[in-house]
């Protein structure tokens, strides 16, 4: 049987008020150094860092809800998909968000439950993707939205109200105050996501002109119910016009796709770059 070597340890026998200090090298058995090692303060584990904000994109449509079809037939819901994954890709590879689909597949997802997603996660920013349809074909361009201060109809108005009514702040964020406090709270992150909100459709629109045809204005705003996150900054993107042969066939191109994912990958950067700058004073 083999016999388990001594192990050479050199310890401190005594420090002086001088600085000098005395050292002793021993021969410990095994046992004996197991145990001291044992009993030695281990160094506290490093703590990590706040993790990366995370993005939800948003393709619009899916499922039994193919949204605008194109003139020669392509569906807005695959291309919202094609070009929500490439975006990802994209945003993920340079390691400063994470990202989030609210449909990975060709599934139909209620708005109500795309946005509630997003806030179950605690998203930072949440971008929809869509391509539209009119019945002039001639118009072409890409355009971004913002939810409108005054809904386009009744039913959005009562559904604003719903969602952005003091209630929705009185559970974990604001939690004990009183109905007026709450309703001040609410007001004020009611006021921090809009200015959010302009501040990512100015940055997409800045980049999209770079690469694509815009309409007039595209700076635009609208009452749409998928906008309506009071907590979350959030933003509608219209890639183009499927009812446009020139706009569908360009959506239809992967090429295309990537240019458009890289110009609001740019966007977004450009966002949380003015983010962090206001964060950090």
């Amino acid at each position: 049987m083999l016999s388990v070597p001594p192990v050479t340890r050199r310890l401190l026998l005594r420090r002086f008020t001088a600085g000098t200090s005395v050292f002793g090298t021993f021969l410990l058995p095994p046992a004996l150094h197991q145990a001291m090692a044992a009993k030695a303060p281990r160094p506290a584990p490093k703590s990590a860092g706040p993790a990366p904000p995370l993005v939800m994109l948003d393709p619009g449509h899916g499922g039994k809800d193919p949204g605008a079809i194109g003139v020669s037939g392509t569906y807005e819901k695959q291309v919202s998909l094609a070009t929500a994954v490439e975006l990802k890709h994209q945003l993920e590879a340079g390691g400063r968000y994470r990202v989030e689909l609210t449909r990975t597949r060709d599934v139909f997802i209620p708005l109500d439950e795309r946005v509630e997603r997003a806030q179950r996660r605690g998203a930072a920013l949440f971008v929809s993707m869509h391509a539209d349809a009119l019945s002039d074909h001639t118009v072409r361009g890409a355009s971004v939205y913002t939810l409108a201060q005054t809904a386009s109809d009744a039913q959005t108005a009562a559904l604003a109200r719903r969602e952005n009514s003091a209630d929705r702040f009185a559970g974990r964020q604001f939690k004990g105050a009183s109905p007026e406090v709450s309703h001040i709270l609410a007001s004020l992150v009611r006021q921090e996501t809009r200015a959010g909100s302009v501040q990512i459709a100015r940055n997409l629109v800045g980049s999209l002109d770079q690469e694509l045809p815009m309409l007039p204005n595209p700076d635009r705003h609208a009452g749409f119910v998928v906008l309506k996150a009071a907590d979350i900054p959030s933003v509608l993107v219209e890639m183009g016009f499927m009812s446009n042969p020139r706009d569908e066939a360009a959506l239809r191109r992967p090429d295309h796709r990537k240019m458009v994912a890289q110009a609001m990958h740019r966007a977004v950067d450009a966002y949380f770059t003015g983010v962090m700058h206001v964060a950090n004073g």
